[in-house]
């Protein structure tokens, strides 16, 4: 059984920052990309960040200059900086990754549960 648990939401003023970090735990072999996705009330789950096993990285255009994924592979734990933040950054923010279990297994994902970001003005 695999897990990722995410840590560092919570409630900060428009130009802020939060640090937000997941940690996989539980049968894994490997993990290949992970990735930080985000749902505001009646909007899609949209990607924010994601980075590869060998560290290159993907943003969306408007975390852009702002946001900084990073992961620390010996712990199976990817981070999210969010600096300068403002309020359309509001949402749950999920934690993902491709996860193979044992080394004859296929890749699956894998969603954290949430957690949540409030800016405020």
């Amino acid at each position: 059984q695999v897990q990722l648990v995410e840590s560092g939401g919570g409630l900060v003023q428009a130009g802020g920052s939060l640090r937000l970090s997941c940690a996989g735990s539980g049968s894994i072999f490997r993990i290949n990309s992970m990735g930080w996705y985000r749902q505001a009330p009646g909007k899609q789950r949209e990607l924010v960040a994601t980075t590869t096993s060998t560290g290159d990285t993907n943003y969306a255009d408007s975390v852009k200059g702002r946001f900084t994924i990073s992961r620390d592979n010996a712990k199976n734990t990817v981070y999210l900086q969010m600096n300068s933040l403002k309020p359309e950054d509001t949402a749950v923010y999920y934690c993902n990754a491709n996860i193979k279990r044992v080394p004859w297994s296929s890749d699956y994902n894998y969603w954290g549960q949430g957690t949540q970001v409030t800016v405020s003005i």
